[in-house]
């Protein structure tokens, strides 16, 4: 079993940049990865960005890609997501998310948390 806390979010304004960090612990395969997914008002789930534990190695949707950038830290077992140029259609609840580095690609969550808003608006 796999537990998930996500910290930061809130309100931002559109341009500006916003730290969430996500805190892992439970049975954490090196063989598996963290990512981030995000859910806006009436939207699917969308998978944004992961990154492999072992390698460091890492993805990024195509809508986030050049203004995110997501991180690892392997001995306190957290996996942060640095966001920048924020526009208002980044708002949404964004959750940490475990699991095998193709089902987070493709939105196949074994564990996620609570999940954390992000707005931005001016």
């Amino acid at each position: 079993h796999v537990q998930l806390v996500e910290s930061g979010g809130g309100l931002v304004q559109p341009g500006g940049s916003v730290r969430l960090s996500c805190a892992a612990s439970g049975f954490i395969l090196d063989y598996y990865a963290l990512g981030w997914f995000r859910q806006a008002p009436g939207k699917e789930r969308e998978p944004i960005s992961c990154i492999s534990i072992k390698d460091g190695g890492t993805w990024y949707a195509d809508s986030v890609k050049g203004r995110f950038t997501i991180s690892r830290d392997n001995v306190k077992n957290t996996v942060s997501l640095e966001m920048n140029d924020l526009r208002a259609e980044d708002t949404a609840v964004y959750y940490c998310a475990y699991g095998t580095w193709t089902g987070l690609i493709l939105g196949e969550y074994d564990y996620w948390g609570q999940g954390t808003q992000v707005t931005v608006s001016s």
